[in-house]
């Protein structure tokens, strides 16, 4: 996933320059809306995933307090391990998904060029 996204911001940033896919910008915008919308969805999922390992953590970190079992020792430390490539996992896909919305942006403005544009690094 990281790869394909990683190719595709790129992809997307060299069509901003100059634009040579032979494609409208309006047809590369409707692109990146079904791309975005992929990945956003994706972000979600990763989201969902994330929240439940740390809440399993959680969970598993308290019955260790109040039961002290090796077992419960090692499963806290499996939800740890696992816990830490998810959080990495959705940070990338986060800050992705936040690049490609500065990439709309700048596909509107191409489009529109005096229409008002959020900045979205202002917010």
């Amino acid at each position: 996933m990281k790869k394909r996204i990683q190719s595709y911001m790129a992809y997307m940033d060299q069509q901003l320059e100059h634009n040579d896919s032979g494609l409208s910008y309006e047809e590369l915008c409707i692109q990146h809306e079904k791309q975005l919308a992929y990945f956003m969805h994706e972000r979600l999922v990763h989201l969902l995933v994330t929240l439940t390992f740390a809440i399993l953590a959680f969970v598993t970190f308290f019955m260790a307090v109040m039961n002290f079992s090796m077992g419960i020792i090692v499963l806290f430390f499996a939800f740890l391990i696992l816990l830490i490539p998810y959080i990495m996992h959705y940070y990338l896909l986060e800050n992705s998904v936040q690049y490609m919305y500065r990439q709309y942006d700048r596909l509107q403005q191409l489009i529109h060029p005096g229409a008002f544009i959020m900045d979205r690094d202002k917010e």
